[in-house]
């Protein structure tokens, strides 16, 4: 067992394609460390600050997943697709010509606040036992209920259509990939999510991260 590693808070940036468990797995391999978890899951194709929890410190991870996140990403408008992402092609289009950098702002007012949202079908909610993207993998609607979350900034950093960049300060709970979907609906012009990054966690920041590569136990 790595000692050094022992009931600490890691920071780690989670790359591209690789699920929150991953990480989780390849530090308990790489310290061997059993009690180990993270503090809020990430997408496989998201990326950005990933908080893990080691020994005594795991007992803090339902404190660090209720802070308030800050995310920074793409959507692209005038596309669908059904997991409001990548993991899934495209499946509709639709005429973006007339759109505005305008209306592109306005729309994104219309998401401050808190207020009830969908979760997307290609999430890991439970319903019946089973996980929702099991059913939306095979075709099949269920119904989720609506969840109450915050975003208390939604700003527009940079507009090159159909490429639209922002930065989201949310709750617990929110999903960024429902925001592309309920914005595009906002602008009648559908969107996905193109590219995300958590940035922030609480105090905890993206620039203080380490890379997996970087974690290196020098004692057993």
């Amino acid at each position: 067992m790595s000692t050094e590693y022992l009931d600490r808070v890691l920071l780690i940036n989670k790359p591209l394609q690789w699920t929150s468990f991953d990480v989780v797995n390849k530090l308990r391999n790489k310290l061997q460390i059993k009690k180990i978890g993270h503090a809020g899951t990430l997408d496989p194709l998201a990326t950005g600050l990933l908080i893990l929890c080691t020994g005594k410190m795991t007992k803090r991870i339902d404190e660090f997943q209720a802070q308030e996140k800050e995310y920074t990403g793409t959507f692209v408008i005038g596309q669908t697709t059904p997991s409001h992402d990548l993991e899934t092609p495209v499946s509709a289009s639709i005429e973006i010509a007339h759109i505005t950098n305008e209306a592109i702002k306005q729309a994104a007012q219309k998401f401050t606040g808190t207020f009830q949202q969908v979760p997307p079908m290609h999430s890991a909610i439970k319903v019946g036992g089973k996980r929702a993207y099991a059913f939306a993998r095979k075709g099949k609607e269920v119904e989720l209920k609506p969840r109450e979350v915050t975003i208390s900034e939604f700003e527009i950093t940079q507009i090159m259509i159909p490429h639209v960049r922002f930065k989201i300060i949310c709750s617990k709970g929110t999903y960024i990939r429902s925001i592309a979907r309920d914005f595009g609906n906002a602008l009648g012009t559908g969107a996905y999510l193109a590219e995300l990054c958590r940035t922030r966690i609480g105090d905890f920041k993206l620039t203080n991260a380490l890379e997996l590569d970087q974690i290196n136990p020098t004692s057993k």
